[in-house]
């Protein structure tokens, strides 16, 4: 089931523009994957698919990946987390590629959504052995 949730995860996290969902929902239901998959074996299969190194490079990536786009907005003059006024391009609506800026934002949100969770649940089970 993990590898069927993950995909769901993904999916909700590049078509939160367009539908209800989004980087926060995408990134928790593909984070809880990673930590379903611990649960259910141990925690070196947990571990092995991701480690905490990778998960907290993930986490630092997807808060700098989008604190980077919002000052895109800032470097051209406009505000931060600007969408339009800062050059992305805008597609025809309803497309996946119709947000600008909103979906680059959603994917490193759901990046740090899910390495936080999978963060949390690592150092919680290190406090408890």
């Amino acid at each position: 089931m993990v590898p069927f949730i993950q995909v769901y995860g993904i999916y909700i996290v590049l078509h939160g523009h367009l539908s209800p969902g989004g980087g926060f929902s995408g990134g928790a239901i593909f984070g809880a994957s990673l930590v379903l998959l611990a649960v259910s074996f141990n925690l070196e299969v947990g571990a092995r698919q991701i480690s905490e190194d990778v998960s907290s490079i993930l986490e630092s990536g997807g808060a700098l990946g989008f604190v980077l786009t919002g000052l895109v907005g800032v470097a051209v003059g406009g505000n931060f987390l600007a969408n339009r006024a800062a050059g992305f391009p805008m597609g025809e609506a309803g497309e996946l590629f119709s947000s600008g800026a909103i979906m680059i934002i959603t994917v490193f949100l759901g990046f740090k959504v899910a390495s936080t969770i999978v963060s949390f649940f690592f150092n919680i089970i290190e406090g408890e052995e």
